[in-house]
This record gives C-alpha cells, sequence and structure tokens, in this order.
C-alpha cells in the first residue's frame, strides 16, 4: 500500500468506480509529471518558512466577507468576531471571496483591486483577521468590471489600456468555444477608432483581460480563470 500510484488510485476509486479512477490517475500522472519537467526548480525542499506553508493540517474557512452581519458593525468585524468566539483553534485560515469593489455577480466584477468593498469595511478591518489566521482572497484575474479605471482607459484609446483587453471580429468562427454561460461571448464598445468587439466570456460587465503569461516553455494566450 505504500506505492504511491496504487495509493492515489484507492483515493480516486472513493469517487469513481475502479475503472475510471485508473484512468483519471493516469492522465493525472502525466500531467503532473509534464509539470515538474517544466520547473525542476520546484522539485528540491521547499525554502518556504513551515510557517508559511499549507498542509493536509489546515483547515481554511471560505466565506464572502458579508455572510455574517449585524446592524451598525461592518461585516469583516463581524466575520473576525465570530471565528475568534466559535472557530479560533480548530481553523487555521480564512478564504474572502471577492472583498473588492465591485458592479455585478456577487464580487466578481472588480472595479478597484485596491480598495476594499465599503459595504464590508477596510483594509484595517483584513488586518485585523490576519491577525489570528491565514489570509486567502480571489485575484480574479480574469476580467474586470467595464467601470473599471483600465477598461474606461481602454475605451478612450488610453496607453497602457489599450492593450489590456481581447477584441476579435465579429465574423470569426467561435463555434467551438465552450462556456457556462448563455450571454454573448463578444460585447460591441465604441471606440476612438470605431466599434470593436471585446470578448466576455461572462458577461458584458466582466471584460476579459489578455493576459498572456509564460509558465516554462509553454505560453498562455488566452484569458485563466482561477475564480470560478
Amino acid at each position: 500500500m505504500n506505492d504511491p500510484n496504487t495509493r492515489m488510485i484507492r483515493l480516486l476509486s472513493a469517487i469513481y468506480d475502479a475503472g475510471d479512477a485508473a484512468q483519471a490517475w493516469q492522465a493525472l500522472a502525466a500531467r503532473l509529471e509534464a509539470f515538474r519537467a517544466d520547473h525542476p526548480h520546484l522539485a528540491g525542499p521547499s525554502t518556504l518558512p513551515a510557517t508559511d506553508r499549507l498542509t493536509e493540517r489546515d483547515a481554511i474557512v471560505i466565506t464572502y466577507g458579508d455572510q455574517i452581519s449585524e446592524p451598525l458593525r461592518p461585516p469583516l468585524r463581524t466575520l473576525a468576531a465570530f471565528l475568534d468566539r466559535h472557530l479560533q483553534g480548530t481553523i487555521s485560515g480564512v478564504h474572502i471571496l471577492p472583498c473588492f469593489p465591485y458592479s455585478s455577480d456577487d464580487g466578481f466584477s472588480v472595479i478597484d483591486y485596491g480598495q476594499v468593498d465599503p459595504a464590508l469595511g477596510d483594509w484595517d478591518d483584513v488586518r485585523a483577521l490576519g491577525e489570528h489566521y491565514r489570509l486567502m482572497f480571489d485575484f480574479v484575474a480574469n476580467h474586470v468590471s467595464q467601470h473599471s479605471t483600465w477598461f474606461q482607459g481602454f475605451l478612450k484609446g488610453e496607453a497602457p489600456y489599450r492593450d489590456y483587453f481581447i477584441t476579435v471580429d465579429p465574423d470569426t468562427d467561435l463555434s467551438q468555444v465552450v462556456r457556462p454561460r448563455a450571454l454573448p461571448l463578444l460585447t460591441p464598445v465604441e471606440m476612438p477608432d470605431g466599434l470593436r468587439h471585446v470578448w466576455t466570456t461572462f458577461s458584458s460587465d466582466q471584460i476579459d483581460l489578455a493576459i498572456r503569461p509564460v509558465w516554462g516553455r509553454r505560453s498562455i494566450s488566452r484569458n485563466i480563470n482561477i475564480s470560478e
């Protein structure tokens, strides 16, 4: 039972039947091996202090900032009091779902990443949470609100914002695109040089960012969704 392949198939069998579990592990193992080959520097011992590492001993609460509220008190402050009273010593961290000013989609259409939504509290309330718990946040790196400074600059053709978003010819065949929404994939917008169509995976209020990072030898030319 010490064989890692046998152990992984056994664990996956709690979700899938035996045949599917073996097939799932075969596919996953191939991806892990490719990742290791692309990132040999990660194969050595971790250089992070033990206190900065996540392990199986960590328990993380995931919540919206206003999941728990009370009158006349910022919800983030109420959340901290609740966790201290009921869960301190049981959990090690808190994952706060998008807590920035937003225009739609329960916080996932971010207007400004530099602020905490005033309806939730402020950065001091976030720091107070961090005194007792490790903190995690949704970065929402794949799109921003149409009301953001970035997109408003794009609409005016201003640098550097004019390169921050994805424009597509509306006659392009996009029939093979699969996504968890039924809204139009392209949204028309007026710009100084005429009508353009921007890529909007989720809604016309969530404009996809033209993120093109390079990981190892592989270039990613489409947006990355780490939030949904």
